[in-house]
């Protein structure tokens, strides 16, 4: 069984939500060990019979470092030790709820990066099931990096949503394929003429609604933006749902439609699927948000432990060595 190794003591309501959404997962049958201050996880853990480990650590990261100083000058942090028991072969995943910069060093320094991998991508499994990358590692990137992002993409979806050979489309403002700046022209000729990848051509953000395609890549600003786009869509989406069900004429149905609109909120709530995937490290590295609940953490362990067992890292090896080769 995958062990994943738990920053106990990143995100906004750290250490209690880390360690409550630990003791959810451990429930479900996760193997855990919680890095970090260990007078204030202990406690959080009396009385529990669910096998967690606590590995102490004496430092954090905070918002406010330099992440890449950080980790150079914090190395007992919780973050980084966690990094570095994938790197020693101690764990096999790691959580982080704390700093992204701080996780994105600890990944690319400490665990490191893939041959043949420039940049490690940040990819999120959206409510449509789509895999989007980079969602916010690499604000500016090159027609390559997207290439390498559309097989690591693939990957993740192939382990996590068991579609053979995803369709990959190229997020732009049209179809045509003279569309977009030179980012999306010189990474459409890379993605149309790669065996390793199945391009399925240029895709706009509305095609999240659609089947044109499985995987969708972009950098990380755009990402970012399509991602956060989302997000604030699904609570307006919501908002609407209430103030409809609200009305007078709806009051005798409520009742029976308030399990179906429940359904419909968990679906759309980021905390449904816990984290994001930092692709292209020699581990599993799975960040959540800051401001995580149990609920979240719990996920976000989950689909690294599903991420360990499934064999994530070893799929992204052998898709990159067929695209650069």
């Amino acid at each position: 069984m995958p062990l994943i190794a738990v920053d106990a003591m990143g995100g906004d309501s750290a250490p209690r939500e880390i360690v409550e959404g630990a003791i959810l997962a451990a429930e479900a049958g996760a193997n855990i060990v919680l890095i970090g201050d260990e007078s204030q996880i202990a406690p959080l853990l009396e009385g529990r019979n669910d096998g967690i480990g606590v590995r102490h650590s004496a430092q954090v990261i905070t918002m406010d470092d330099v992440p890449a100083r950080a980790i150079r000058d914090k190395k007992d942090a919780s973050v980084a030790v966690a990094a570095r028991m994938i790197a020693c072969g101690d764990a096999d995943a790691m959580v982080s709820a704390g700093s992204t910069g701080a996780a994105l060093a600890s990944a690319a320094f400490i665990i490191g990066r893939l041959p043949g991998v420039s940049r490690p991508g940040i990819a999120s499994i959206f409510p449509t099931g789509h895999v989007v990358m980079d969602v916010g590692a690499n604000i500016e990137c090159k027609p390559e990096h997207l290439l390498q992002f559309a097989v690591m993409g693939a990957a993740l979806s192939t382990v996590y949503k068991g579609i053979e050979n995803p369709r990959v489309g190229l997020l732009n403002i049209g179809e045509e394929a003279s569309k977009g700046r030179d980012l999306e022209k010189g990474a459409f000729d890379l993605l149309t003429q790669s065996a390793a990848v199945n391009f399925a051509g240029n895709v706009e953000g509305r095609d999240l609604a659609t089947d044109l395609a499985d995987v969708i890549v972009t950098d990380g600003f755009t990402g970012n933006v399509l991602l956060k786009t989302g997000e604030g869509t699904g609570k307006v989406i919501q908002k609407m749902i209430l103030e409809i069900l609200a009305r007078p004429e709806y009051v005798d149905a409520v009742q029976d439609l308030m399990p179906a609109f429940m359904r419909i909120r968990e679906r759309l709530s980021a905390e449904t699927v816990g984290g994001a995937h930092l692709v292209g490290t020699k581990g599993v590295v799975v960040i959540a948000h800051g401001s995580s609940s149990r609920i979240a953490i719990n996920n976000a362990i989950q689909i690294a432990a599903e991420g360990a067992a499934r064999g994530l890292v070893d799929k992204v090896r052998s898709g990159i060595a067929a695209a650069v080769h």
